[in-house]
């Protein structure tokens, strides 16, 4: 084998080794590039506990606030009541009931408007934590995508520079049978 040959057998080892090289970076790059879309995943999919706690602390107000409408509404009923008797007015009939029933629909009237509110409230929770959900799944489709794309870069590189190998090869004449390098 002569000076020529080795030297297009080395050439053609480099060629070789530098595809594998390029092979192992975009592995190595795809393998960055899907930990990359999980950690922002996970990222998104915290703010689905955080809307969940935000829910929770909404629908925990509610309860109280429905709790403290009560009681206010039992002490204005009892002003009416006391305020009429105080007067000498007799509160089994007439405009005193009139005031009361008025009173107690105002307030059931209050108490639906703000169970309405907060049924409009956790829907929108709702609505954010599904959003949250698909950015998350857009997020690893993203890194998957790029992982792949990374990998099919590497794999074609390897492909390539094995192509290269053997074109130096054979321009050079190390796989010609006069040359002892034959493969069989």
């Amino acid at each position: 084998m002569g000076v020529q040959a080795a030297f297009a057998a080395l050439s053609a080892g480099a060629q070789i080794f530098g595809g594998i090289q390029q092979k192992n970076a975009a592995n190595e790059a795809a393998a960055a590039a899907q930990r990359v879309g999980e950690f922002n995943a996970k990222l998104i999919e915290r703010d689905i506990d955080l809307l969940e706690r935000q829910r929770q602390l909404i629908n925990s107000n509610l309860v109280i606030q429905e709790k403290l409408k009560r009681k206010d509404f039992r002490g204005v009923q009892g002003e009416v009541v006391a305020g009429f008797g105080y007067a000498g007015i007799d509160i089994a009939q007439g405009t005193p009931i009139q005031v009361l029933r008025e009173n107690a629909r105002q307030f059931e009237y209050e108490i639906a408007v703000d169970k309405f509110n907060n049924a409009i409230v956790n829907q929108q929770i709702t609505d954010a934590q599904e959003g949250a959900r698909l950015d998350a799944e857009l997020s690893r489709m993203e890194a998957g995508a790029t992982a792949a794309s990374l990998r099919s870069q590497g794999t074609r590189s390897l492909i390539s520079s094995i192509g290269s190998a053997a074109q130096i090869g054979y321009q050079s004449g190390i796989f010609d049978r006069k040359s002892g390098m034959t493969i069989r």
